[in-house]
């Protein structure tokens, strides 16, 4: 039921921290994996790594706020693969321009850029990819959609204004689509949604570690409210997002999983 092989698999922002495992886990499961990254390197890295381990890779730059990108890396993964039956957008993350600092920038001062960038980042850019592989799941008649939210959509967070925003519209946009595409196209087709608690990366690692590799004053913070007390590592979404790419999730849609080490179920006290 969890089998994957000769799926064909599409990830956003899959040279990532996160993405990467996924498209790791992914080919391991026996998918297909077409990566899509802003930068040609660590992509043509990471479809080198996997076509050196056995697996079916194919990579190629692309913005994934720009539909015509788009379209033309969908031909081009249709043309090799012949289909699409997964699409994973884990494109996203902050920026601090758009993250609140009590000492640096407040609310008052966030840029409206910033604002506008996060936001389409991690909410359009998860729209602009469905309406250009959903198309092809429609025609197919079947396919699983994956979207990456956050804790920050379930409650907002303190500081990170734009991204909260964005992936609460996120997870109603992921409920939204799963019900389209069930009922205008095929009840095959399903849409849902992982909720990672807190992972370093890039974008966060600012607030969470100082530059000694020590825990912030707010790392402490979420360390405390995790009861599993750590970090999550970009592996441990793996199991969730093969299950809910397989057909061992084929009556699940519209859901949002949390994989928070148990994050969201602790009130603090």
């Amino acid at each position: 039921m969890f089998d994957l092989t000769g799926k064909v698999a599409v990830v956003t922002g899959g040279t990532g921290a996160l993405g990467a495992a996924l498209v790791r886990g992914l080919a391991q499961a026996g998918a297909h994996v077409a990566i899509l990254a802003r930068r040609a390197e660590p992509i043509a890295a990471l479809t080198a790594e996997l076509c050196a381990s056995g697996y079916r890779a194919l990579g190629m730059p692309t913005d994934v706020l720009d539909k015509a990108q788009l379209a033309e890396a969908a031909a081009q993964i249709i043309a090799h693969f012949e289909r699409v039956d997964i699409l994973v957008n884990a494109a996203g993350g902050n920026q601090p321009q758009a993250t609140v600092t009590p000492a640096q920038r407040t609310f008052f001062d966030l840029p409206p850029e910033a604002l506008v960038a996060v936001f389409n980042l991690n909410w359009l850019s998860s729209v602009l990819t469905a309406q250009v592989f959903g198309r092809q799941m429609a025609a197919q008649g079947s396919g699983a959609i994956i979207n990456l939210s956050s804790m920050a959509a379930l409650t907002p967070l303190t500081r990170v204004v734009a991204y909260a925003s964005a992936k609460a519209a996120l997870n109603n946009f992921t409920q939204w689509l799963a019900v389209y595409m069930a009922r205008e196209h095929s009840p095959s087709i399903r849409v849902n949604a992982i909720a990672p608690g807190f992972f370093l990366g890039e974008q966060n690692r600012f607030l969470l570690l100082d530059e000694r590799g020590a825990l912030t004053e707010r790392g402490e913070q979420i360390i405390a409210h995790t009861p599993m007390r750590r970090f999550g590592a970009p592996e441990d979404l793996i199991g969730t997002l093969i299950w809910l790419a397989s057909d061992a999730a084929r009556f699940v849609t519209g859901v949002v999983v949390p994989v928070d080490g148990g994050f969201s179920a602790y009130s603090g006290v």
